[in-house]
């Protein structure tokens, strides 16, 4: 289970070091895709094949479905993890998701978040005045 915040640098190659708590569970190869709310997702092999067949179940006759799976798998890539636990963040997801020097990597169950660090700080304070608001929606639909 990935859990948890972290805060790492891009090296002037543009590698990132994952967190040494995540690396394990990632294993020697990750695949890298757009995200949501300005992010990147970070899939193990395993994890990324459901996700990509779960789209894949989808209707191509379905116009949101061909779109997002355009979005999702279009512009995803597989990199691998270096010996010192490092990925290469291509310039086309890096950009997309407006990352500078600093990224905040999140832990979020079976997927690892990449955000720009400042990006990712404007969007916590978001989500942590409206907390109480967003566990009572979930909590009515039966979530929490």
């Amino acid at each position: 289970m990935l859990i948890g915040e972290y805060t790492h640098n891009i090296d002037e190659k543009n590698r990132l070091s994952l967190p040494v708590k995540f690396r394990k569970e990632m294993g020697k190869s990750v695949v890298i895709a757009p995200g949501l709310e300005q992010s990147l997702f970070v899939f193990t092999a395993a994890e990324w094949k459901k996700k990509a067949e779960q789209l894949a179940e989808g209707s191509m006759l379905q116009s949101d479905t061909r779109s997002f799976s355009r979005y999702f798998l279009g512009g995803a890539t597989e990199v691998s993890v270096d010996a010192n636990g490092r990925i290469l963040l291509p310039d086309f997801l890096k950009d997309r998701a407006g990352i500078k020097d600093k990224v905040a990597v999140i832990g979020v169950y079976s997927r690892l978040e990449l955000w720009d660090e400042s990006t990712w700080q404007k969007y916590k304070r978001q989500v942590e005045a409206n907390a109480d608001t967003l566990a009572e929606r979930l909590g009515s639909i039966g979530v929490l």
